[in-house]
């Protein structure tokens, strides 16, 4: 298994920026190489601590040595993905420090640059690193898969399709099937792409890592929510979760889905839930986001502070010229301040940048909230040249289409 935790742009995550920490483009630098970077609890209990603690260890050891830095760079950038903290980002880069600024730095290193510069919306330099380590490498199934990820996001389906018909011979069937899947799902291709991917979950072996199962039923779920399959798409969310696994990107999809469904009370149950309660879910902002909707929708006045907390983090993010937050500003302008006209901004800003589902959807709600229909046209244009399918944004259409 060559390390996929996760296809990079699923989600995505380019998706699951977040806007408290600093931002993923400057992250936090220590001083010198020995200084701690984060306090992990090493209880024998505890894991994921204990692996943290011993690539620490290993680093320090000798840190210009690539390979032990390269290992604790990922192992931030997954916590970073899991815990939705980018301050993990900021560890990560910190860690790569000696090589972060070479313009040829070793294989492994070049392909951890380019998941934090895409984290931190620098997709052209990422793709720039990908691009060479696979000119160098054809069978890096690692870049493969970041760089499927990364076209995802800037809607290059067919160059996403390609990235994964070369990451297939390199990996698992339900990786190699779910980035396919994905991909189909975005370019015309959804009601062939769910059953595909279904099939494939259904086959895998006993021994598949709970974390590749993680990312194929998330994905599964969204694709079937988009097709307005709903009980398909709670019973992945379901069986996602129940796998037990941090992943705040699950979370925030699986509280979008309720609140879809006017079912603020489970959205807020289902936020709450994790490890440390409302401290673990309002240290990632995206969750925090859910919680004050979920909050409003279901008139609990924990929201008010949440609310509050969030202005402040938009506030400073703004004060250190961090744009990787807009799609998450444009929602909380108009769902929970009324803003219309300053969600639109926001959305139609980040729509020139990345490009999925949940941004088109921002850029519709805003532009409908503020009856502008011209606004709208970059969504709409992509969901006509691309085959885009979903329910919501189709309602969405239709809406916009009366207003003419």
């Amino acid at each position: 298994m060559h390390r996929l935790r996760r296809l990079a742009g699923c989600a995505l995550p380019a998706c699951l920026l977040l806007i408290a920490a600093p931002s993923p483009a400057a992250p936090y630098k220590p001083g010198s190489d020995a200084k701690v970077l984060e306090r992990v609890s090493a209880r024998a209990s505890d894991p994921r601590s204990r692996e943290i603690e011993s690539l620490r260890t290993a680093w320090q050891r000798d840190p210009r040595n690539p390979e032990p830095a390269v290992r604790l760079a990922r192992r931030w950038f997954e916590e970073a993905l899991a815990q939705g903290d980018p301050r993990f980002v900021g560890h990560a880069q910190a860690v790569l420090g000696p090589w972060w600024s070479e313009p040829a730095p070793p294989t492994a290193v070049r392909v951890q640059r380019a998941k934090l510069l895409q984290y931190g919306h620098r997709f052209d330099e990422a793709l720039a690193d990908l691009t060479a380590v696979l000119e160098a490498d054809p069978r890096d199934a690692e870049a493969w898969a970041s760089s499927a990820g990364i076209r995802m996001v800037r809607a290059d389906y067919a160059g996403a399709r390609r990235d994964c018909q070369a990451l297939a011979p390199l990996t698992t069937r339900l990786i190699a099937v779910a980035c396919a899947a994905y991909a189909d799902s975005m370019s015309g291709k959804i009601d062939e792409a769910a059953p595909a991917l279904d099939a494939a979950l259904g086959a895998s072996p006993p021994d598949t890592p709970a974390a590749e199962r993680l990312w194929a039923l998330t994905r599964l779920a969204e694709i079937e929510e988009r097709r307005g399959s709903d009980v398909a798409a709670e019973a992945a969310y379901k069986s996602a979760l129940s796998l037990g696994l941090p992943d705040v990107y699950l979370l925030a999809a699986y509280a979008d889905y309720l609140l879809d469904h006017n079912r603020a009370a489970d959205a807020l149950a289902l936020l709450m839930a994790p490890r440390g309660g409302a401290q673990e879910a309002t240290r990632a902002d995206v969750l925090l986001l859910r919680l004050a909707l979920a909050a409003k929708a279901a008139n609990d006045p924990r929201g008010a502070a949440w609310t509050r907390e969030l202005a402040a983090r938009f506030a400073a993010a703004r004060a250190r010229g961090d744009t990787t937050h807009e799609k998450e500003e444009s929602r909380f302008a108009l769902a929970l301040q009324g803003d219309a006209k300053r969600a639109l901004a926001l959305a139609r800003s980040n729509f020139e940048v990345q490009r999925e589902v949940a941004d088109a959807r921002a850029l519709l709600e805003a532009a409908l909230a503020a009856r502008d229909v011209a606004a709208a046209e970059p969504a709409l244009q992509w969901m006509r040249s691309n085959g885009v399918q979903g329910v919501v944004l189709r309602r969405l259409e239709d809406k916009l289409g009366g207003l003419k």
